[in-house]
Formats: C-alpha cells, sequence, structure tokens
C-alpha cells in the first residue's frame, strides 16, 4: 500500500484535471497515472558499461578507465554518476529547466533512485545538495531546477536534502558557450559556503548536465575548504566520454 495515501490521491486528482506531461513527447502520460508514456520508456538512453571511473562518463573503449577529461585534470569531487546520456534528453532537460516542466522530476527522480540507488546508498551521505542558482535566475525561473530534482531523489531514497549549506554569490554567464578555460574563470568565487560550522561529513551534489565538471568542481572545492571529507556528485545526465 502506497505509504502516503493523501499523497497519492491529491497526485491523482491533479492529474486528472491537470494531465501530467510525458518527460519524452511532452503530450499528456498514457496511460494515465503514469509518469512517462509506455510508447516513450524506451526511447531514452542510460549510461552503461564501460564508464569512466571518475566521473561516471560513458566510454567507447572497455580497456580503459578514465576519460579524456579525467586524465587531463584533477577534479575536486571524489567520484561522480549519471543516469542518462545527454544527447537523447536534451530537449526534454531544456523543457524541464526553462519552460517550467517541474512535474518532470518525479519520473527523473525514480528513475535516479531505481537506477543509481544501491551506488548512492553505498556512499552512506549525509545529504543531498543540489548545485544552487542564482537568486535573480530563481525568481525569474520560479525554481531550481537542480533542487527540484534533489527533493524528488531523496524522497526516493529517504535522504535529506540541504538547500541551506551553500549559495551562488555571483551571477555567472550561461556555460554551454564558453570552453573549459572560460568555465573556471566563470565561476571563480560563484558558490559561498553559509554556515559557519559544517557537520557534514559525506554528500553528493545533484545536478542536471555534466559536461566539463567546472561547476561541480568549484563547489566541491569550497565544500572542501568547510571540512566536509567525501564529496561525489549524481547527474542526471552527463556527456559523452572518449
Amino acid at each position: 500500500m502506497n505509504k502516503h495515501p493523501f499523497r497519492f490521491f491529491f497526485g491523482m486528482l491533479l492529474d486528472l484535471f491537470y494531465p501530467r506531461r510525458c518527460p519524452v513527447c511532452d503530450k499528456a502520460v498514457k496511460p494515465f497515472g503514469s509518469l512517462i508514456c509506455e510508447a516513450c520508456s524506451t526511447k531514452i538512453k542510460y549510461v552503461k558499461s564501460p564508464y569512466c571511473q571518475k566521473c561516471g562518463k560513458e566510454l567507447k573503449d572497455k580497456r580503459v578507465f578514465f576519460c579524456h577529461d579525467c586524465n587531463s585534470k584533477a577534479h575536486n569531487y571524489d567520484r561522480g554518476m549519471a543516469l542518462f546520456a545527454y544527447p537523447g534528453v536534451a530537449d526534454s532537460i531544456y523543457r524541464f529547466k526553462y519552460r517550467g516542466r517541474q512535474e518532470y522530476a518525479a519520473y527523473y527522480g525514480e528513475r535516479m533512485a531505481y537506477m543509481l540507488g544501491s551506488r548512492i546508498a553505498s556512499l552512506h551521505p549525509d545529504a543531498l545538495i543540489p548545485v544552487p542558482i542564482h537568486p535573480s535566475r530563481k525568481r525569474a525561473r520560479g525554481y531550481n531546477q537542480a533542487e527540484v530534482l534533489a527533493k524528488e531523489i531523496g524522497r526516493n531514497l529517504n535522504i535529506p536534502v540541504d538547500t541551506t549549506l551553500i549559495k551562488r554569490v555571483r551571477k555567472t554567464a550561461p556555460m554551454k558557450d564558453l570552453s573549459v578555460q572560460e568555465r573556471q574563470n566563470n565561476l571563480k568565487k560563484a558558490f559561498k559556503i553559509c554556515h559557519n560550522d559544517v557537520k557534514l561529513s559525506t554528500i553528493i551534489i545533484i545536478d542536471d548536465i555534466y559536461t566539463t565538471g567546472s561547476t561541480i568542481d568549484a563547489m566541491a572545492y569550497e565544500l572542501r575548504q568547510a571540512g566536509i571529507k567525501h564529496i561525489y556528485f549524481a547527474a542526471l545526465a552527463i556527456g559523452n566520454g572518449m
């Protein structure tokens, strides 16, 4: 039986009057009550082995252990993982991020919990930390997609979500058109720890997309300086490795 019957019935009622949109085709989900259209559920490509032992990018050569990026530079985090190969979900994430499709998070969070849950649990995290966005962007967008995603993952896996530990204090330029060096410069002093006494030992940073790792590295640096020993990340989607 559902552990939260009120939430379940309220969700069903909401779906009845405001049909949930499929994260793939963006049409009303079929069959009713599902999180994704049955016909669309096989269209999304998951990251599969072999994958980089540092960042989790899918690798073409099973004889190597790390992608080109992770072989070329040191990261501030310990290790990462991701659910989807980015090219196949780019449009879906764009709608989730910029077009108000917060409802997609229910499917994303359930899939991350199901596919990555055992790996996440094995790390024994004290909390999930969503990548913060600048307050002005959150006001304009109405929400932080990483925070919405983290809360769904946390609910599915019964892990606390901390949205107050670190904040974004610089409104950085969009990252998609920047080089690796430009991304690193763009993120300098972009994050600030908000607590004087950080008691967390192990955390998992949650983000929607991992590309070069510049954002995760910038956050991990500040978190490490605050005394957090073990820092991992879990991303909804990730680019290709080499």
